[in-house]
């Protein structure tokens, strides 16, 4: 029994001798601990590869690459000159409107002008196969109260007169744009269906978490204030929501529902001359199935 013991020690060391230290070491479930270092400001997608070659700043509840730790700005601008460069744009904000095309034209009018340049109502807009730039105001006090700039893009026509338009807000102007659209849309009470649960982690993770963490005792759980640990939450859009609020809105008049999709829809710029390559190369058509 004595050589038994031994060489079942013997073959864990060597199993462990076969595994990198970096193996070894990452944590059972990366998405629990990717979401469980998200405490107080929430990580875009892109924020691990950026984290290894950037200077990391916290801004509006996201933590964000400010510049770059070694000299990139000559293959940046090869890139942007020759090639193609992606910027990870996902901070910013998306408001989806749904409604009666003519009853969203109709308030929609009181935010901006024509004296500005083409808005909502431009038919190529409208077709959606183009996307547009405009600044806000608020409702009927135009050239005064500027809200701030936005891009829109409509959802293309379905042969329905129920249309989905998405506003791209920057997070800092969110928060007052989307109470200057509840308020023309009267879209006060929150859909049933729409209200958000609490994001956290699930229990099965936090106890995978645990059983990491608590292995060699190298990591503690608790931050710095100990036991008042702030519990994992999913932050949409400024960050400065609770997860406990609603994130839909309909007006029972109309119909008209508007919804924050920050966070939900991931965007990304790409600047270049092979950027059309890029996207036919990396996109693939699906194959739509109609029942």
């Amino acid at each position: 029994s004595e050589k038994q013991a031994e060489k079942a020690v013997h073959q864990k060391k060597e199993q462990s001798k076969t595994k990198c230290r970096k193996a070894r070491r990452r944590h059972i479930n990366l998405v629990a601990e990717f979401n469980h270092r998200q405490r107080k400001n929430i990580w875009l997608e892109t924020h691990i590869w950026h984290a290894k070659r950037f200077h990391m700043v916290k801004k509006w509840g996201y933590c964000l690459g400010n510049s770059p730790t070694e000299k990139s700005y000559r293959a940046c601008y090869r890139a942007m000159t020759k090639h193609c460069l992606l910027q990870d744009l996902s901070y910013y904000c998306c408001l989806e409107l749904k409604g009666k095309e003519n009853e969203l034209l109709k308030q929609l009018a009181r935010i901006c002008s024509i004296d500005t340049g083409l808005t909502f109502q431009e038919a190529c807009y409208l077709s959606g196969r183009f996307e547009g730039s405009l600044n806000l105001y608020r409702a009927d006090r135009y050239p005064e109260d500027m809200l701030g700039p936005v891009t829109f893009i409509w959802k293309p026509r379905d042969g329905s007169e129920n249309r989905q338009l998405w506003i791209w807000v920057h997070p800092a102007l969110k928060q007052d744009i989307l109470r200057e659209l509840k308020a023309i849309f009267q879209c006060s009470e929150p859909e049933e269906t729409c209200i958000s649960e609490p994001v956290t982690t699930s229990i099965q993770e936090e106890k995978q978490v645990e059983v990491v963490m608590s292995i060699g005792n190298k990591r503690k759980k608790e931050d710095k204030e100990g036991e008042k640990a702030v519990p994992v939450k999913k932050i949409i859009g400024d960050g400065t929501r609770d997860p406990f609020q609603s994130y839909s809105w309909i007006a029972r008049t109309t119909g008209i529902a508007i919804s924050d999709r920050s966070m939900e829809i991931l965007r990304y710029r790409l600047i270049g001359p092979l950027s059309h390559s890029v996207l036919t190369e990396t996109l693939k058509a699906a194959s739509v199935q109609t029942v």
